[in-house]
């Protein structure tokens, strides 16, 4: 390969690392500000905290286990101990190629965002050093596992073995819409059932800073190009075409969540818009190198509308989503996975044949063993890491803390400090004046639940 094409790729990946890095204070506002003021900090270090175990785990083995050789050539796992503690990465490779470090650097960010989207689920009621051990045991046991089915490849001459759905089944997932968001979502819905409901459960406190989830919703898509794109790993058309493919399902999504949003609550709103935009990124990014731009805007308002009619599915069977985590990345993952199989056009990067276009039955039976496979066990192994950590230690905080909220009990902060009596009754483990506002505020809305929180 030309060193020239090869320090291009380089900086476009570099350039989509920094991007994808920014999706960790943007899911962190995403999330804070749709929770109630006083869990607010929480959310943010439900975020940080669960990226930064990941981190380290990925630099330890997790890197090993994902992307290292499978073992006995099964598909099911990399060796975890063949770059353990990753020193062999420091060496550039000897054939132009891109560095190591680099590959190494951008899927730590895949690892740490995918574990931080589930801990929307969780709001208001989840132990923080509950949740942190539970992030570095489902990292292990669940995220490094289907990881490495979906984006190990076998290598050219054959004397690295990848996973099975990337490989063997050669399922279309461009960019992860079954090792993060359907993985994501599916572990959300199993520690939830473990978890329980919150105490106000369904009248749940409204979001106090719609501003703060908007701007966080604008920085997710921002490096949703990243994530997307730079999961070409080149710096050439296939990234292109998937930057588009994402942009127009992005705005596909909006349009149709408000438009179903407008005949079912007779208003479009903000968190309306916010979520469309999000469930659209969702369902695109397994599609985005498969499908035509006229194929990403069918993929993106078809997320749009179906996620906004299943969010509420919550109320009706009892589960309580917090921000709906399961509604979105679940329901949209699954469905932009599924639709590879329908609308994959052989000119796209990825080369696939949907149904649609003359491809038969095969691509959409491969994407749907993909997703049971996922399915089954990220549910499964997730309910029992819940179970195990809930008999150990309990997952839940009492019903003390969750009354006052979580940011003074657990954090011993307060997201907002309005003047010194509320500074006096923050050190003092009391809610602040701007928290017995919003718990004012949330009384009178009780009967009132908004779908998009």
């Amino acid at each position: 390969m030309d060193q020239a094409i090869v320090a291009a790729d380089t900086a476009w990946i570099l350039a989509a690392f920094t991007a994808v890095s920014l999706m960790v204070p943007g899911l962190a506002l995403f999330y804070g500000g749709m929770v109630s003021v006083r869990s607010t900090l929480n959310m943010v270090m439900m975020t940080f905290g669960g990226f930064a175990v990941v981190g380290v785990l990925w630099i330890i083995f997790g890197y090993s286990a994902v992307l290292g050789d499978s073992l006995g050539g099964l598909g099911l796992l990399g060796d975890p101990l063949e770059y353990i503690g990753l020193g062999q990465l420091l060496e550039a490779p000897a054939e132009p190629a891109l560095p190591p470090a680099l590959v190494a650097g951008f899927q730590l960010l895949f690892a740490g965002i995918t574990v931080a989207l589930i801990s929307g689920a969780f709001a208001d009621r989840l132990k923080f050093g509950a949740w942190m051990i539970f992030a570095g045991i489902w990292a292990t046991l669940v995220y490094f596992p289907v990881a490495h089915w979906v984006f190990a490849f076998d290598s050219a001459d054959g004397s690295v073995v990848g996973g099975w759905i990337a490989n063997k089944l050669a399922a279309v997932d461009f960019a992860g819409g079954t090792a993060v968001h359907i993985n994501a979502g599916i572990a959300a819905l199993a520690v939830i059932l473990v978890l329980g409901k919150r105490r106000t459960f369904p009248n749940a406190p409204r979001p106090h800073s719609v501003p703060l989830t908007i701007l966080g919703a604008g920085i997710l898509f921002f490096g949703w190009f990243g994530f997307n794109g730079g999961s070409a790993l080149a710096a050439n058309n296939n990234a292109s075409v998937v930057i588009l493919n994402t942009v127009a399902a992005a705005c596909a999504g909006i349009c149709a969540w408000l438009v179903v949003e407008k005949f079912r609550e007779g208003h479009a709103t903000t968190l309306g818009a916010a979520s469309g935009l999000i469930a659209a990124l969702v369902a695109i990014t397994p599609a985005c190198g498969a499908v035509s731009p006229m194929g990403a805007l069918i993929v993106g308002a078809a997320a749009g509308a179906l996620c906004c009619f299943t969010i509420s599915f919550k109320f009706k069977l009892g589960y309580d989503d917090a921000l709906d985590v399961v509604g979105i990345h679940l329901v949209g993952g699954i469905l932009g996975t599924l639709l590879v199989g329908l609308l994959a056009v052989p000119e796209a990067p990825s080369g696939a044949q949907g149904l649609f276009y003359g491809g038969g039955l095969e691509l959409l039976g491969k994407q749907t063993v993909a997703v049971v496979a996922v399915v089954a066990y990220s549910f499964i192994v997730t309910f029992i890491i819940a179970k195990g950590i809930d008999l150990a230690m309990g997952l839940r905080v009492d019903p003390e803390t969750e009354y006052e909220g979580l940011d003074v009990s657990v954090h011993g902060e307060t997201a907002y400090v309005m003047d010194s009596v509320s500074m006096t009754s923050s050190t003092k483990h009391q809610p602040d004046s701007v928290s017995v506002a919003a718990e004012s505020m949330t009384t009178k809305a009780a009967s009132t639940v908004d779908s998009s929180s």
